[in-house]
């Protein structure tokens, strides 16, 4: 459970986000909003890529402001861009950065390469180089490398932006099938429908926060005023 308790976040003064309390623990959770609502602050906030600047967060009752590394085991985070994740030239081995910075024998992170390969149908991609890569596949190998290292959560932050309509039915495929808990930053509000709660940003604050047939609707009607 990640527990947001009185949460602020403000750059040169500016409150990007205000005074938010929420307990997340629903399996599939996504946050929508409008352009520079907040949102990829707050998914930010979650692994502690980013800090609160007032107020607290936890997960599973680890502090974010002093368990970074444990939580950062906990909560695997997935950016918008895969360029931006991806750190190593070749497949494999981006794969086995993570586990290689978790103290995983040689034997263990093949084993699990091999295990996220084959979950993913992506052995033929073993050896290639990740920059040559399909968008489609670089958000995949960006995923992977994510999951590989078995987090509790994984957060989104709009993982099909750049997709087209077939590679973001695939990821999104991915997404729905992660026994991990799911919090996902999105446009795409058709992929959240199936969603057990979303939450809607509006200026650093939540408007709704409910089931995806009351929240997108509202959303939709803040969208057309």
């Amino acid at each position: 459970m990640i527990k947001i308790e009185q949460v602020s976040y403000r750059v040169n003064g500016y409150d990007i986000l205000s005074n938010m309390n929420l307990t997340l623990g629903e399996r599939k959770i996504g946050i929508i909003g409008a352009n520079g609502s907040g949102k990829s602050t707050f998914a930010r906030l979650l692994n502690g890529i980013k800090l609160p600047t007032t107020g607290q967060i936890t997960v599973d009752g680890l502090d974010t402001r002093t368990c970074g590394k444990a939580i950062r085991g906990k909560v695997g985070f997935v950016f918008q861009h895969p360029d931006h994740q991806i750190v190593l030239p070749i497949v494999e081995e981006d794969l086995a950065f993570g586990l290689k910075n978790l103290g995983y024998s040689k034997d263990k992170i093949k084993e699990s390469i091999d295990a996220i390969l084959s979950l993913y149908h992506m052995h033929h991609l073993r050896k290639s180089p990740a920059h040559l890569l399909s968008g489609g596949q670089k958000q995949l190998l960006a995923i992977a490398g994510v999951l590989v290292m078995e987090p509790d959560y994984i957060v989104l932050d709009e993982p099909t932006t750049l997709l087209d309509l077939r590679n973001k039915r695939d990821i999104f495929q991915i997404i729905e099938n992660l026994k991990q808990v799911v919090i996902m930053v999105s446009h795409d509000l058709d992929l959240l429908s199936n969603f057990d709660r979303v939450i809607v940003f509006e200026e650093g604050k939540i408007i709704g926060d409910d089931h995806p047939s009351i929240t997108i609707p509202l959303y939709k009607n803040r969208m057309t005023c």
